[in-house]
């Protein structure tokens, strides 16, 4: 039910939904607010009231960073009093590691925050902007019989789909249909209705404030692995100067190669306290080191499983322990462990 009296705040960080065409190149380009508004007229048409916060320049979804998140963070707590929700306007390419990251960074929310963009600049004729940002937005205003927020946790809303935001990876550069939460289910869904799935949203405690982090340690690297990877690669990785955490990418349940150099450069970083965290290079299913032998040595060497963990979840989480002066020993405990429905224990 959406409250006519709710108020949401849609922030213009920038990307594909606010951009115009150059004539000459032919490449989109950032452009300011007041072309978006001058293409969406719907906005007025809303029954609640929408305002709106301004990144003044747009900011290219590419050029993303710790700094421009602890901003978007900034902007939620200091209107969040204010406001019954939030819309984030984001570019697509890394709104999965920005989703993941501002879930670990909201403790304990209790209202909605939504990142949308597009796949076709607003003024195009075939946006897909549009939808996006209205559903978005009615989303954000949404209350229960109780007058309290449907989806009081961090989201991505793309195509008719509302998704946990730390459980989300883009996956078409092309189609509209560009983003999936391949091990958790989906939120809500778009039709004629909005039709949520409220036994698998976050409940927060309301008796509790929500608190907001800003502590990020960039100390981090994803290591990707593939077969007849170098020893030179892997050290290059793990021998990186002042490296605290490792996402590591490995094969099918959480497999890697058992060479004997791979072995002791793993062994040896773990050894200098360094966390590294398995996850699979697979869309579907999650990291199971006990199921082959490959990947029991892992466990035995303190490789710590993510489970069904996204990799851009993995690497906002391994900053975000880090930014709040845990421990390698705290880190190792907590990565396994679900912070903010970031993954699933099946083991």
């Amino acid at each position: 039910m959406i409250d006519s009296n709710a108020k949401v705040l849609l922030i213009y960080t920038g990307g594909t939904i606010g951009m115009v065409e150059n004539a000459e190149t032919g490449a989109w380009e950032p452009f300011n607010f007041s072309h978006l508004r001058l293409n969406m007229p719907e906005i007025k048409r809303l029954k609640f009231t929408v305002e709106t916060y301004l990144f003044d320049p747009p900011i290219d979804s590419s050029d993303m960073s710790l700094s421009i998140w602890q901003q978007m963070v900034r902007v939620i707590e200091d209107h969040y009093n204010v406001y019954d929700g939030f819309v984030i306007l984001h570019g697509t390419d890394t709104m999965a590691y920005t989703a993941s990251v501002l879930s670990l960074m909201l403790v304990n929310l209790t209202k909605p925050v939504i990142l949308t963009g597009s796949q076709l600049p607003v003024g195009k004729l075939r946006t897909d902007g549009k939808e996006n940002l209205i559903t978005a937005l009615e989303i954000a205003a949404d209350k229960d019989a109780a007058g309290r927020p449907i989806v009081p946790e961090l989201c991505i809303y793309m195509q008719n789909l509302l998704m946990r935001g730390n459980r989300t990876i883009k996956i078409n550069a092309n189609n509209f249909s560009a983003f999936t939460s391949p091990n958790y289910p989906y939120l809500g869904e778009a039709g004629l209705n909005i039709q949520y799935n409220n036994q698998f949203i976050l409940k927060p405690d309301y008796g509790k404030p929500v608190y907001f982090n800003y502590a990020m340690d960039p100390h981090v690297v994803i290591l990707k692995l593939f077969p007849g990877i170098s020893e030179a690669a892997v050290r290059a990785h793990l021998e990186i100067p002042g490296l605290k955490g490792v996402v590591l990418e490995t094969y099918g349940t959480g497999n890697s190669p058992i060479y004997p150099w791979f072995t002791e450069l793993l062994h040896n970083a773990i050894e200098r306290e360094i966390v590294i965290v398995n996850v699979t290079q697979c869309l579907y299913g999650g990291v199971e080191m006990h199921r082959y032998e490959n990947g029991q040595r892992l466990e035995k060497l303190g490789v710590v499983s993510g489970y069904d963990v996204t990799t851009e979840a993995a690497l906002a989480k391994l900053m975000i322990l880090f930014g709040e002066g845990k421990t390698p020993a705290e880190v190792n405990r907590l990565m396994p462990v679900s912070l903010r429905g970031e993954l699933t224990v099946r083991e």
